[in-house]
């Protein structure tokens, strides 16, 4: 469980004035952003947004009026498991793990330590940056179905027979590629699209006053950031407090205390 003293020391520092991109761990997480990280987005971007469109290909062709059921369930569906991912993946990200753990540290962990001690940092992040990890993520499904619809005699009637399921697994995929860019927007106040706005306001993406709860040290709940819908089930049943106590009770590992270290940096 959560040590009280560890949550008044991150409220003691959040209050001053010293965070965002001159604080001086923000300034040492942001120097390793390097080029072969930048490269590796790169590819990792370009390469799912080919695959995606192949595979939209596929299920667009196979469509059926009589599909559209499908298409709201599948969709729906997918956008749960989504946010749910989403949730799991920040968690354990914010919570475990260390910018210094070999690969992992300076390609994933980094990201989650900078935003929040400079959590507009993302604001300022290009298309890649932004969304190039999560693309990452979803390669190891994309490749092999690719290579499956082009190796089928008929993946029309493939597709058509089970369309439930590929409108599943393509809202699935899509929303996780999404995710960091509908977090992004969560953390814009200057001009985004108005359509952006609207799906914020009717909450069917993450909006910006449902994720500020997360921000208040020591960002302890409300983990998933998709659409932000799992929240309010996963902090009633008490989710990621309960894993968080099994894990210290076996383990002894106490949570978020990279994070913390990475808050105190220089103070």
């Amino acid at each position: 469980m959560e040590d009280p003293k560890r949550g008044e020391e991150f409220d003691r520092i959040h209050k001053q004035p010293k965070f965002g991109k001159n604080h001086p761990g923000a300034k040492e997480l942001a120097s390793q952003y390097t080029t072969g990280k930048r490269l590796l987005e790169v590819v990792s971007f370009s390469t799912t947004v080919a695959l995606h469109l192949v595979v939209y290909y596929y299920v667009i062709m196979s469509f059926q009026i009589h599909k559209v059921g499908s298409i709201v369930v599948g969709v729906a569906l997918g956008m749960i498991v989504a946010d749910f991912m989403s949730g799991l993946v920040h968690w354990a990200a914010d919570s475990y793990g260390s910018v210094t753990m070999p690969v992992f540290g300076q390609a994933f962990i980094r990201p989650f330590r900078e935003h929040h001690i400079d959590p507009v940092a993302i604001t300022r992040h290009d298309i890649i940056e932004t969304n190039g990890d999560n693309c990452l993520l979803t390669l190891p499904g994309l490749v092999p179905a690719v290579g499956y619809f082009v190796t089928l005699p008929d993946p029309t009637q493939h597709i058509q027979n089970w369309y439930l399921l590929y409108c599943f697994l393509m809202s699935l995929s899509t929303f996780v590629i999404l995710t960091n860019q509908i977090h992004k927007w969560s953390h814009t106040y200057g001009p985004i699209p108005k359509w952006v706005e609207l799906l914020q306001r009717c909450h069917i993406i993450l909006p910006r006053c449902h994720h500020r709860i997360h921000h208040v040290a020591p960002h302890e709940t409300y983990f998933c950031i998709t659409t932000g819908w799992c929240n309010y089930p996963l902090e009633y049943f008490g989710f990621f407090t309960g894993i968080e106590w099994i894990i210290e009770k076996t383990l002894g590992a106490k949570p978020r205390v990279d994070d913390l270290n990475w808050a105190t940096k220089g103070q």
